[in-house]
Formats: structure tokens, C-alpha cells, sequence
């Protein structure tokens, strides 16, 4: 029987790196059969890039390989937004190249192996290059299925209102297959109002999902089942649910980060259980001094212990250039209350820089998790049946806090439309107290829901499971096809 070589194209970004080679071990574990080579634009600064891919290669020595496409400019943007161009406008070009050599070498090979590629969301445009060299290729989604209803409605919409095909903030509540609830346009993307960049290129993405040989969507369906049920209707790939798929044992990567790791871990094993509320906010998760002095009231006055991990931005340095020795922002005193750090000693810390996310969520002093709500973090939570609190910044992370609170019942909603370094869009101390009152509650219904989904979550990917049920059917839907 043949083996079958996948070609992975991922972005290096930890929400996107992370889960999908986290995939690629899950596939290897099934079946003896597959070979995984990864190919990626890798950054020699990238420090836990670098540490994470060697951490793979050490585990998986004889069936993952790795081809690094050289990197000649390497921008260190800092903004979500700088990111995705970076990806586009650098990563993308370089990273047809080589898949165009590959195919071509592959396609003219008669081999014992046959050959498949799994591209990364941004990079679906090189489905195109594939397709050409008749290799069928598969896209893998680090966000959830409500993200996947949004991209297959994107289509259908687009050809039922090609006069003015772009969203308008005005426009009424969207009814979306695979959500139950007409979804407000005040949490779609950003991007979708912009009809001259941002929707063109979202529409080029869900163009590209629908060629796809298949999807793989980092979620479960006893999570979501309400958009799987919607995925069934023969006009849309197969869709395979293969998660929750995270890094539990993601360890610090550079000697800062671990002194920070056991700064941290100490103070949480000083804490009584459930008692901390933790605030982190992601890679690219900034706020304003405006808005830092509201969440510090928000917390002190809240009266509960909290662990805070906080990135500044200043309105006159858009891009922050000086880092502390922690990899962190620089902050300044003044952005707190007065006599703020005095008063919460021994009852809160602060993390400038790094923070051991899913350490902390497993700790069993945490009672909840204010976040910005990126679908891995929000994986995080489930898994350890941590409460949610919804202050999503970017991206499609305002869908996922919907889908969170309005669809799931699993989070308290802080907010629902924030947008980040929004100075109109304060988040006052009292909102945030009130939050942080509610997902501590023990008695709350969210709480009780959180810890519920966490030991679903567990089983599905498990033998028998049906995540593990679904990599399994990816995996003989893929093989049977050749």
C-alpha cells in the first residue's frame, strides 16, 4: 500500500504554527502511512518559532521534515494588521516558488508515495498552484466552524447581491447558515467594510475554501454542532472537526521566559483555588493608558485576586520599539491609579511580556479568564473548564465572542464589538468589575457549562471520539481517493 506524503504550509505565528503541526503529530499517531514535510518562511529572530520546530523535529524524528524557505526581509511588525500584510506581500511570493518546484517534481514522479498539501488560511491561494500539477490540496482552519459558515455565506451572498456586494455597517442583522442567531454586523470583521481591500480578499479566501479538497477545522462537533449540521448540504467541501488540537505542554523558550514561568507558577501556588481571575489578551492585543487605568479600577474594585498580562501602546509611537527584559512593552507608572501597584501587592500580579497561557489556565488557582477571545485561547479555556469573560480586539475574534456568549452560553459578556485602540471605546471600571463579579460567581450557569464542555472536549479526541472519528475519515477519504 502507498504512503502518503502531506505538505504542510503554515504561517509561523504561534496561533497558527501551533495548531496545525500539533495536527500533523495527531496524523502521523493514526497512521503509519503518512509522511508530514513542512514548509515554512521562518525567521532566524523568531525565537519560539525556532524552539517549537525543534521540539517537533525531536519527537517525530523519522516522519516530519522541514523545508525553510529563506527569509530576506524581516519586518519585526507588531500590529495584527502589519502581520497579515507581511504574510501577503513577503511570505506569500516566496512560499509559490517552492511549491510550484514541488509539484512539478512530484507530478512528474511515479512513486510509492503520493502527495497532498494542507495550506494554512492565508496561504489558500496556493490551492491555484497545486490544482495546476493535479495535486489535490486541503486547507486547515485554526479558527472554528462559525468562522467556516461565515466564509461559505460570503459566497453565497456574493452572487445574490453583486450590485453592492460589500458589507455596510448599516446593514441589518445577517442570517448565516450555521449560526442560530441572526449575527449583528457590529462582530463581523473589520475587513468585511472594506470594499477595496478587505472584502476582495475575503472573498478570494472563501473562493479558495470551496476548491479545497477537504477542511479541517480546529474544533469539536459536540461544540458546535449547529454548524456541522449546516456543513452536510452537498454544496460545500467535507468538513472534518479534528480538535480541539493544542500544545498542553508548551514549555517557555528562552531564559527570560522561564524565569518569568516560575515567577508566575509561584505566586498561583500561594493562591487559594479558583480565587484569581487572569486577564491576557494575545500576541497583538494592545491598550491605550486611557484604558489600562479603567481595567486597574475595574480589578481592585472588583475585590478578587487577578494575574494581569499587559501590552501598552502609545498614541504617539504607533509601533513600540523598546522592549523590557521580559519581552514586554515599556510601561510607566503613571498609567495606573495612583498608589495602585502598593495597594495590590500580594493580591495581584502583573506579567509585562510573555505569559505562560495554558500553564496558568491549568492551574487550579484560576476561577476565570478575561480574554480577547482568539479561538486558541478560547480551546484553552474549554479544556480546562475555565469561564470566559469576552473582550475580543481583532480579526474575527468578535465572531468568536458572539458564537461564545450568544450561541454557546459558555462566556459573560464584557463586550461583544471592541475594537482595539479605539480611544472612543473605553471599557469602563464599572463594566469590568461587574464581569469579573460574574464569571467569579461559583454558582454562575457558565461556570457549571465551562466545566461540562471540558470533559467533552477531552473525549473527543480520544479513541472513539468524535474528533478522533473524524481524523480517521479524513484520513480514508484522503488515501481512498488516490
Amino acid at each position: 500500500m502507498k504512503n502518503v506524503e502531506l505538505i504542510f504550509v503554515p504561517q509561523t505565528s504561534k496561533g497558527h504554527l501551533i495548531p496545525i503541526l500539533e495536527f500533523a503529530k495527531r496524523l502521523v499517531d493514526h497512521d503509519n502511512r503518512i509522511l508530514i514535510t513542512i514548509v515554512l518562511v521562518k525567521s532566524p529572530f523568531d525565537s519560539f518559532a525556532n524552539a517549537y520546530i525543534e521540539s517537533i523535529k525531536a519527537s517525530r524524528p523519522d516522519r516530519f521534515k522541514f523545508i525553510n524557505v529563506p527569509l530576506i526581509v524581516d519586518h519585526h511588525r507588531q500590529s495584527f494588521e502589519d502581520h497579515v500584510i507581511d504574510l501577503m506581500e513577503t511570505h506569500l511570493p516566496l512560499l509559490k516558488n517552492v511549491v510550484t518546484d514541488i509539484s512539478s517534481s512530484k507530478s512528474s514522479l511515479n512513486s510509492t508515495t503520493f502527495t497532498r498539501f494542507v495550506f494554512d488560511l492565508l496561504f489558500v491561494p496556493l490551492v491555484d498552484v497545486a490544482h495546476e500539477f493535479n495535486i489535490p490540496s486541503y486547507i486547515f482552519l485554526a479558527a472554528n466552524a462559525g468562522f467556516l459558515s461565515l466564509l461559505f455565506h460570503l459566497t453565497t451572498r456574493h452572487s445574490e447581491t453583486r450590485d453592492i456586494p460589500e458589507f455596510k455597517r448599516s446593514n441589518l442583522d445577517e442570517l448565516i447558515s450555521g449560526f442560530i442567531n441572526p449575527v449583528p454586523s457590529s462582530v463581523l470583521p473589520s475587513d468585511l467594510f472594506d470594499k477595496d481591500n478587505g472584502y476582495p480578499a475575503y472573498m478570494m479566501i472563501a473562493q479558495k475554501f470551496k476548491a479545497a479538497k477537504g477542511i479541517m477545522v480546529n474544533t469539536f462537533e459536540e461544540l458546535e454542532p449547529y454548524a456541522f449540521s449546516n456543513f452536510s448540504n452537498g454544496r460545500n467541501p467535507p468538513v472534518y472537526s479534528v480538535g480541539p488540537v493544542l500544545d498542553i505542554n508548551c514549555r517557555p523558550h528562552t531564559e527570560s521566559n522561564l524565569a518569568q514561568h516560575k515567577k508566575v507558577m509561584k505566586w498561583l501556588d500561594e493562591q487559594p483555588q479558583s480565587s484569581v481571575i487572569f486577564l491576557c489578551f494575545g500576541s497583538f492585543g494592545r491598550f491605550l493608558a486611557p484604558q489600562v487605568k479603567e481595567i486597574a479600577l475595574g480589578l481592585e474594585q472588583s475585590g478578587y485576586r487577578f494575574l494581569w498580562s499587559l501590552c501598552m501602546q502609545s498614541l504617539s509611537t504607533p509601533q513600540p520599539s523598546q522592549n523590557d527584559a521580559l519581552g514586554g512593552v515599556r510601561y510607566n507608572e503613571d498609567m495606573f491609579p495612583e498608589g495602585f501597584t502598593e495597594r495590590i501587592q500580594g493580591k495581584g500580579m502583573m506579567i509585562y511580556g510573555w505569559a505562560p497561557q495554558v500553564k496558568i489556565l491549568a492551574h487550579e488557582a484560576i476561577g476565570g479568564f478575561v480574554s480577547h477571545c482568539g479561538w486558541n485561547s478560547i480551546l484553552e479555556s474549554l479544556w480546562f473548564g475555565v469561564p470566559v469573560v469576552t473582550w475580543p480586539m481583532y480579526a474575527e475574534q468578535q465572531l468568536n465572542a458572539f458564537k461564545m456568549v450568544k450561541e454557546l452560553g459558555l462566556a459573560i459578556e464584557l463586550r461583544l464589538d471592541y475594537e482595539e485602540l479605539n480611544v472612543s471605546n473605553v471599557v469602563t471600571a464599572n463594566e469590568i468589575k461587574k464581569a469579573v463579579k460574574q464569571v467569579m460567581d461559583d454558582g454562575s450557569e457558565v461556570r457549571k457549562k465551562a466545566k461540562e464542555m471540558a470533559e467533552i472536549a477531552r473525549k473527543a479526541i480520544v479513541n472513539g471520539g468524535s474528533s478522533f472519528l473524524s481524523i480517521q475519515r479524513f484520513i480514508e477519504d484522503m488515501i481512498g481517493e488516490n
